[in-house]
């Protein structure tokens, strides 16, 4: 993840000072200029709140004028980038706190604008939280609209786990209300807003996999070129947690008749710096083809003597009727700063179409440094 400063750095809330110095009423932003020179040593999220909390400071308090004011400095090119981020949020801030019932549609507008210079994924899920489907109205709208970063921001400002960002309860409950604006992207002609899309929908496989697939099979019922694309990177969640539906649907059925031999390991004991070794021989029993999406499920000791399971893709391959196929592969167990290694009795697992074919145990020594 980057730094703060490499995001919302001192030279980006400089050029916020900058732009808005020049069209900002009133007495010459003190709280913005206060808050632009406290940001070292604060973390990103926390440089975001003490700029938005000075922007609601020294901007007009009528949603009106704010977002006149915003719309003015909009006219200076250097007005971009990180420095958008807070002006968002005190953007949605404003407009919920405001009494005008225009507000609302005007700060969805505003966004909608200012999308391009950076993004306005973070702040869309207040007005998300505030009211759902009057939000969710003026969003499906941008599906069609000219900019890419627009659309962009009708799929991935209403991600159900949206990274960095506040969690939208209302999508939690009705993980439906979305799937239209989905539909009206996923044959979009730009690839940043497809992949958006195939987010969203892996972001609901997590809690509706039912519904992740219904959407998909739609998909590919009507689809582009891309289409394939689109619904393998949605489902890559189900596909690695070995769900039917979703294997069904990209061509991995469970197999009529395969021998699974192993995994066979390379080892039954090893230390943390070491690889393991590992090889499964996969034989097509059936007298027709059958495609295999294998992959291999390390099942991790943890401090308590359970067990945590991590799939791994191994390949896909298509055997022909009688086909032998054996397939090597090595597992490392080097340090790494997103895993800590317990000692005791590990697993390995072989997954083909979603289903445990084998399994073979082995143990692994971490030294008391480790």
């Amino acid at each position: 993840m980057p730094t703060a400063d490499e995001l919302i750095s001192p030279a980006a809330a400089a050029g916020l000072v900058r732009s808005l110095s020049a069209v900002a009423p009133g007495p010459g932003l003190p709280a913005l200029h206060r808050a632009a020179a406290s940001l070292a040593g604060v973390g990103l999220r926390a440089r975001n709140d003490l700029l938005r909390e000075a922007l609601l400071a020294d901007l007009p308090a009528s949603y009106a004028d704010f977002d006149r004011t915003v719309r003015s400095a909009m006219e200076d090119p250097d007005f971009t980038g990180w420095m958008i981020w807070p002006v968002t949020d005190a953007a949605a801030v404003r407009a919920l706190a405001s009494d005008d019932p225009r507000a609302f549609d005007d700060a969805l507008a505003l966004l909608a604008d200012l999308t391009p210079r950076l993004t306005a994924e973070f702040a869309l899920r207040r007005l998300l939280n505030a009211d759902l489907d009057r939000a969710l109205a003026d969003i499906q709208g941008w599906t069609a609209h000219p900019d890419a970063h627009v659309r962009r921001l009708a799929s991935e400002g209403t991600r159900p786990r949206l990274p960095w960002a506040v969690r939208v309860k209302p999508l939690a409950d009705r993980p439906e209300a979305t799937v239209p604006i989905l539909d009206a992207l996923y044959r979009d002609p730009s690839d940043y807003v497809r992949r958006s899309v195939a987010n969203h929908l892996n972001d609901l496989s997590h809690t509706a996999p039912e519904l992740a697939v219904r959407v998909a099979t739609a998909w590919v019922a009507d689809p582009d070129d891309n289409t394939l694309k689109v619904v393998r990177h949605a489902l890559r969640t189900l596909v690695k947690q070995g769900h039917p539906g979703a294997l069904a649907l990209l061509g991995f059925p469970p197999p009529a008749a395969l021998t699974v031999a192993g995994p066979v390991l390379g080892a039954t004991s090893l230390s943390v710096g070491d690889e393991l070794p590992f090889e499964v021989t996969l034989t097509n029993d059936s007298a027709a083809e059958t495609r295999l999406a294998v992959d291999y499920v390390v099942h991790y000791r943890k401090a308590n003597g359970s067990t945590a399971p991590k799939v791994f893709k191994l390949t896909t391959v298509t055997l022909a009727p009688g086909e032998t196929v054996t397939l090597a592969r090595r597992r490392s167990f080097r340090p790494i700063s997103t895993r800590t290694f317990h000692p005791g009795e590990h697993a390995l697992e072989v997954q083909v179409n979603g289903v445990a074919r084998g399994r073979a145990v082995f143990r692994l020594q971490v030294p008391r440094e480790a």
